[in-house]
């Protein structure tokens, strides 16, 4: 548990400007209230709003807070508090099944615009992965960006698993096929795939896309399919806005949001789940490979308002 432990901690220290931005905002509402009125309820909303939390999330989480009040006849503001995290918990929940491609034989397609930690975040995906003692093989299927291809090559080094990739500008397609000859030969449990992300032309991305699915559908049927959006957690709002985008074009089964350290919108995590009804999975905060962690409700809530782990 030391890695989680550690993990934790960093959370904690990541989630401070968010913290600020939020929790401060709500004890000063729990303490300079003397009742339970719509006032009460309308200061919390708006702060949730104002760290990101997104309209739909916040207006599901303070009619969750309200019922509770009700059912357990709360008169106290400050008693609130609890229950407010626990509506907060209850909004993010993403369950077990969420990893079910850990047990498959299985296809990852990771998809985000540059500049997000895509690259980065499929090679700590991959280390990950490879630590639980699966057989990983990398596709790097972004043949755009000649950097992106490098710097899959040191990832897949570090992580010590095995990388097909092809000439910058080449096919991604051809690659992904190869990959998939490569990941049925060698028996991988994990074929993950680093694929373009650029937004700006969402019909070139969706028919790119739409390639790559044929050919993973046509020459490897039996594995299961994830699709995996990376956003930059300190673009709050704007992270929202590409992940609607990427769901246009492309069936996202879960969201891997980076760079969480020193941001202030944080809440964000809530807003995506919310609005888009697509999880959240992972969540990165910071550069090393143990940096990138499973999303977990509880942890982040706990975090986010500073309370112990054992809560």
């Amino acid at each position: 548990m030391e890695e989680k432990k550690g993990f934790f901690k960093r959370l904690v220290e990541g989630l401070t400007k968010t913290r600020n931005n939020i929790v401060s905002g709500i004890d000063s509402i729990f303490s300079g209230f003397s009742s339970i009125d719509d006032d009460f309820y309308d200061e919390i909303e708006e702060i949730l709003i104002m760290g990101d939390l997104g309209i739909n999330a916040t207006t599901s989480i303070i009619e969750d807070l309200k019922r509770k009040v009700k059912e357990q006849h709360i008169k106290d503001p400050a008693e609130c508090k609890e229950l407010l995290i626990e509506s907060i918990k209850e909004e993010m929940n993403v369950g077990e099944t969420a990893y079910e491609f850990e047990n498959r034989t299985s296809v990852v397609l990771v998809i985000g615009v540059n500049g997000v930690g895509k690259t980065t975040s499929i090679g700590k995906l991959a280390g990950k992965l490879k630590d639980q003692g699966k057989k990983v093989v990398l596709a790097a299927a972004d043949t755009f960006r000649a950097a992106a291809g490098e710097q899959l090559v040191s990832w897949a080094n570090r992580a010590g698993v095995e990388i097909i990739s092809g000439q910058e500008g080449s096919d991604p397609g051809a690659v992904v096929y190869d990959a998939i000859q490569a990941a049925k030969a060698r028996h991988a449990d994990v074929l993950l795939v680093d694929t373009a992300g650029r937004l700006h032309n969402k019909k070139n991305l969706m028919a790119e896309l739409g390639k790559l699915n044929r050919i993973i559908e046509k020459e490897y049927p039996e594995a299961y399919r994830e699709t995996l959006v990376v956003l930059d957690g300190t673009t709050g709002q704007n992270a929202l806005a590409q992940a609607k985008e990427f769901k246009e074009v492309a069936d996202i089964t879960g969201i891997i949001l980076t760079k969480l350290d020193g941001t202030a919108k944080g809440g964000i995590a809530v807003a995506i789940h919310s609005e888009l009804g697509i999880p959240v999975k992972y969540i990165g905060v910071g550069e090393s490979i143990d940096d990138l962690q499973k999303f977990d409700a509880n942890q982040f809530v706990n975090a986010l308002f500073n309370v112990s782990q054992d809560k």
